[in-house]
């Protein structure tokens, strides 16, 4: 059976590797050379899982949505990663990582940001570790997620407003690893999603892969066998879905359903469907599909939602997609505002925009009664209640 997982070249398939300036090759080099050890590591697993259990308020529920199901005629059930600490699947991969550049040695702390979800986390590990924590986040998204800057700012944390660009999440990971060429020594670079240089991605994967362990733990209490049909996650870097899938790569019984931002339509200009648009290339450190002009510019991605606007997206993914294993389904802003509605009045809970582009996939695809579908709800839809209004009273 095809093994999904990383090579020790840091590819997945065609796509991942290290691309690096000269001067993080050695920081990138100790992080490679260390982090299976250390997250393997005794000491580690048992401060980690103490940290999600404790802190993080983990296992997160596994919801069986009663109304959701009946009217897409399934078994639908909701991972609801919105009920952790700070709201989203975030916390899952900072706590691990700075547990990890604690063991590392390292005294200061960057981050990029997109949605302020990270950010947010990022914030949140550095007050509790006592470490210096510096995020930097495209001035668009900080007028977008006001309240996320503020969160950060109340933790301790210093936000960079990023003005070059398109001012958004691309342009943050620009600034943050410019930050990290002036400092490698003593930086860790807490990266948020399954992105970046190897073994960034792996590493993301396996700190969120919680998520699927607990998902096998939960649905063999709940229908008597631990996997479903369908997996359903968003993906913008695409570290929720890499976490809801890990432990279900191998099983053929399990179809893989990502969900990525189609902003105004995947034809319209104004996309942030990688998977669909993208071209081969490099972008922050790996080969991965990129959306790009002829020329190999980066092309500007859009979407309503700031944590799916990014115009590349994890090797894990691209490799998915290009071997069959995951089908993948551009989700345009209208059918995630309008997924999000229905949860709300189905089910009563408000979903970040990212998690409503995966249930925007649930109209597009046709079940069976019996089958078991499970879809991960990144996080909660505190930090996008004014585009839901304004989107309420426009209709």
């Amino acid at each position: 059976m095809e093994n999904y997982q990383v090579n020790q070249d840091g590819f997945y398939g065609d796509f991942g590797g290290a691309y690096i300036p000269e001067i993080l090759y050695g920081c990138v080099e100790n992080l490679k050379n260390n982090y299976l050890k250390i997250i393997q590591s005794n000491n580690f697993k048992k401060e980690f899982e103490q940290l999600l259990h404790d802190y993080v308020g983990r296992p997160s529920p596994l919801y069986y949505a009663h109304r959701l199901s009946e009217k897409y005629g399934c078994r639908i059930y909701l991972k609801r990663e919105d009920l952790n600490h700070t709201g989203a699947h975030k916390i899952n991969n900072t706590i691990g990582q700075i547990l990890l550049a604690k063991r590392l040695g390292k005294k200061r702390i960057i981050a990029e940001t997109g949605a302020g979800q990270h950010g947010v986390a990022t914030a949140t590990v550095c007050a509790l570790m006592n470490m210096e924590c510096i995020v930097y986040m495209g001035k668009t998204d900080v007028e977008r997620q006001h309240i996320n800057v503020q969160k950060m700012q109340m933790l301790g944390a210093t936000v960079y407003p990023v003005t070059s660009g398109n001012m958004t999440l691309k342009d943050a990971t620009n600034e943050a690893i410019r930050d990290w060429c002036c400092h490698p020594s003593d930086t860790h670079y807490i990266i948020g999603s399954t992105v970046g240089p190897h073994p960034y991605p792996d590493l993301v994967a396996r700190l969120q892969s919680v998520i699927s362990e607990e998902i096998k733990k939960q649905l063999l209490e709940k229908e008597g066998r631990d996997y479903p049909d369908y997996l359903i996650a968003c993906v913008g870097g695409g570290s929720n879905a890499a976490g809801t899938i890990y432990h279900y790569l191998d099983n053929e019984n399990v179809k893989i359903v990502l969900a990525e931002a189609g902003g105004k339509g995947v034809d319209s200009g104004l996309s942030a469907a990688t998977i669909q648009l993208g071209k081969i290339g490099i972008i922050h450190g790996a080969r991965t599909l990129v959306m790009q002009n002829e020329d190999g510019q980066i092309e500007e991605p859009y979407s309503i939602s700031a944590g799916l606007d990014y115009p590349g997206i994890g090797p894990i993914h691209a490799n998915l997609s290009a071997v069959g294993r995951a089908q993948v389904l551009a989700i345009n802003d209208n059918e995630a505002l309008d997924s999000a509605f229905e949860l709300t009045r189905t089910e009563g809970i408000i979903p970040a925009l990212e998690s409503a582009h995966a249930l925007g996939a649930l109209r597009k695809i046709k079940f069976n009664p019996d089958d078991i579908v499970v879809l991960t709800i990144s996080g909660r839809g505190d930090k996008d209640m004014d585009t839901y209004i304004n989107y309420y009273h426009q209709k």
